[in-house]
C-alpha cells in the first residue's frame, strides 16, 4: 500500500511538474511575441506620427466634438486642481462634465466656490438609466464655459459616467478619473484615429504613467520623477509591460480588449446602443468595451480601437500594500466578471480574432495564472512535506522564471527609452532596474494573494470598490516646496 501510494505522489508530482513547465513555457512565449509586436507598432507609429503638426486637427472646422466625463466621489483633496487642468487642454470644441456621485465630503461646494457655479435648468436626454440628478450647475465666470457639474445620487463610478453620457451633447466621450492630469495635447492626439481610420473607429485609449513623486503645479506636471516608495516604482515597470508591451501589441491585431478605467475616448453612439456602462460589474471599462465589441460583430459592422503610445494621462497610484491589494482584488473581480458575463465570445469563430484568440488568452494567462501559481505552490508545498520534492527541478525552474521576469522588466524598461523617455535621468533607470530585481520576491506574491482573494470574494458576491485613499498631487507639491 505503502509503495503504491508513494508511486502514485510521484507520479502525480511529474505530471505537475511538465503541466507547470509548459504553462510557462507557453505564458513566456505569449510575452515575447507581444513585446515582438510591440516594437513593430511602436517603430510605425513613430514614423507615421514624427512629422503631424497636430494644430491642424485643434484649428479644423471638420475635428469631432467632445465630452470629457470625469466622476468624482469624496475628491475634496484633488478636485479643484484636476479640473483646472482638465479646463487647460488644448481642444476648442470640448466640454468638461465633472459628476459629483453623491460625495459625502466637501467636493462640491469647493467647485461651486472654485468656478462659481450657479444652478441651472437642463433637460436631460436619459438614453442610459441612472440614479436621480439632483442638479446641474454651470459658470458664471466666462472663462469656464467649458464646465458643467453634475450633482446625483450615489451610485458608483458606472451609474456616475452614465450620467455624463446623458448630459453630454457631442459625439465622442472622453472618460477619466478626475485624480489623473492630462497631457495638454491628450485629447487632440486620441480625437486623431476618429479622423483617418477608414473603418469606424468606436474607441481609443492611451499610455497611462505613474505620476506618484512628479510635481504637478496648478493641475499641470511640471517635472517628472521616478516614485520614492517601492511599491509605486513596481507599478511603473507594470504600466510599462501593460502598455508598451501589451495593448500596443494588441491594437496592432485589432485583438485589444480593454480602454483603461483612467482615460479613454469612445463614440458616444456606440456606448449608448451597447447599453452604457454596467454599474452590476467591478469591471465596467473592460466589460464596457467587449460589449461594444460584441455589438459590432453581431451587427457584422466592421469596426477598430486605436490605441496611442504616447504619454497622455499621469495617475497617483496606490502607495501602500493595503490600497494595492484593494486595487488588485478589484481588477481580478472585473476580469472574471467581464469574462463569464461574455463566455458566449470565447472560441466563438463569429467573433473573430476576440473569440479565437484574445478573450481564451486573457482567461489563460490573465485570470488563471495567479490561481494555477498559487495552487501550484500548495502542491508543492504537500509532495515537499511527502519528501517527494525535485529539488534540482525546483530551483532550477525559480531560477529560469526569476531570470525571465527581470529581462522582461529590463525590456520594458528599454521601450521606455527607445519610446518617449520620460524618466531622463541615469539615477532614475537605475533605481528601476534595482526596483526589477526585487519585483518578483516582494511584490509579486502579494498580487498574486490579492488575485486570489479577489476570485474568493467574486464567489461569495462581494461588490464593493474598497476604500481608495490619495495623497493629493497640491499637498505633494507643498511638500517638496518645503
Amino acid at each position: 500500500m505503502n509503495q503504491f501510494m508513494g508511486n502514485f505522489v510521484s507520479n502525480t508530482a511529474l505530471v505537475f511538474n511538465y503541466l507547470i513547465l509548459f504553462y510557462a513555457i507557453g505564458i513566456s512565449l505569449n510575452y515575447v511575441l507581444l513585446a515582438a509586436l510591440s516594437a513593430i507598432a511602436m517603430r510605425s507609429y513613430k514614423k507615421k506620427n514624427s512629422f503631424v503638426d497636430y494644430r491642424t486637427i485643434l484649428s479644423s472646422p471638420n475635428a469631432p466634438s467632445v465630452s470629457l466625463i470625469a466622476p468624482a466621489y469624496n475628491e475634496s483633496m484633488t478636485i479643484v486642481d484636476n479640473v483646472r487642468s482638465l479646463l487647460t487642454l488644448h481642444y476648442n470644441n470640448c466640454e468638461i462634465i465633472i459628476v459629483n456621485d453623491g460625495s459625502k465630503d466637501n467636493t462640491l461646494a469647493l467647485l461651486i466656490e472654485a468656478y462659481e457655479l450657479e444652478k441651472v435648468n437642463m433637460v436631460l436626454d436619459e438614453r442610459v438609466a441612472t440614479k436621480a440628478v439632483r442638479g446641474i450647475y454651470k459658470a458664471k465666470n466666462p472663462a469656464y464655459h467649458k464646465l458643467v457639474v453634475v450633482d446625483k445620487e450615489n451610485g458608483g463610478k458606472a451609474d456616475a459616467l452614465n450620467v455624463g453620457i446623458n448630459v453630454s451633447s457631442n459625439q465622442l466621450i472622453a472618460c477619466i478619473d478626475v485624480d489623473c492630469v492630462l497631457e495638454q495635447d491628450a485629447i487632440l492626439k486620441l480625437v486623431k484615429p476618429f479622423m483617418e481610420e477608414d473603418r469606424k473607429v468606436i474607441a481609443t485609449g492611451g499610455v497611462i504613467r505613474i505620476a506618484n513623486s512628479c510635481i504637478v503645479e496648478d493641475g499641470r506636471l511640471v517635472k517628472v520623477k521616478v516614485p520614492e516608495s517601492f511599491i509605486a516604482r513596481v507599478q511603473v515597470l507594470e504600466y510599462f509591460r501593460a502598455f508598451l508591451m501589451g495593448r500596443m501589441a494588441w491594437a496592432k491585431v485589432d485583438g485589444l480588449l480593454l480602454i483603461s478605467g483612467a482615460f479613454g475616448m469612445f463614440d458616444k453612439e456606440t456606448v449608448i446602443r451597447a447599453g452604457g456602462y454596467n454599474h452590476n460589474t467591478v469591471g465596467e471599462d473592460m466589460e464596457l468595451l467587449v460589449r461594444m465589441r460584441r455589438l459590432m460583430y453581431e451587427e457584422k459592422q466592421p469596426c477598430k480601437v486605436a490605441f496611442i503610445p504616447d504619454p497622455l494621462c499621469w495617475t497617483e497610484a496606490p502607495q501602500t500594500w493595503n490600497i494595492l491589494k484593494r486595487q488588485r482584488n478589484r481588477w481580478t473581480r472585473g476580469t472574471a466578471e467581464t469574462l463569464w458575463i461574455h463566455r458566449k465570445m470565447i472560441f466563438n469563430r463569429k467573433y473573430g480574432i476576440h473569440g479565437m484568440l484574445s478573450l481564451p488568452l486573457w482567461v489563460l494567462f490573465e485570470w488563471a495564472a495567479p490561481l494555477i501559481e498559487f495552487f501550484g505552490l500548495l502542491f508543492f508545498l504537500f509532495i515537499m512535506l511527502l519528501g517527494y520534492a525535485n529539488w534540482l527541478y525546483f530551483f532550477s525552474f525559480f531560477a529560469l522564471v526569476y531570470t525571465f521576469a527581470i529581462m522582461n522588466s529590463v525590456f520594458a524598461i528599454l521601450f521606455e527609452e527607445r519610446s518617449y523617455q520620460q524618466y531622463k535621468k541615469p539615477r532614475f533607470m537605475l533605481s528601476l532596474v534595482l526596483t526589477a530585481l526585487l519585483e518578483p520576491l516582494i511584490y509579486h506574491p502579494v498580487t498574486v494573494w490579492a488575485a486570489i482573494l479577489g476570485n474568493r470574494d467574486l464567489m461569495t458576491g462581494k461588490k464593493s470598490w474598497g476604500e481608495m485613499t490619495r495623497t493629493g498631487f497640491a499637498q505633494k507639491a507643498k511638500e517638496a516646496s518645503a
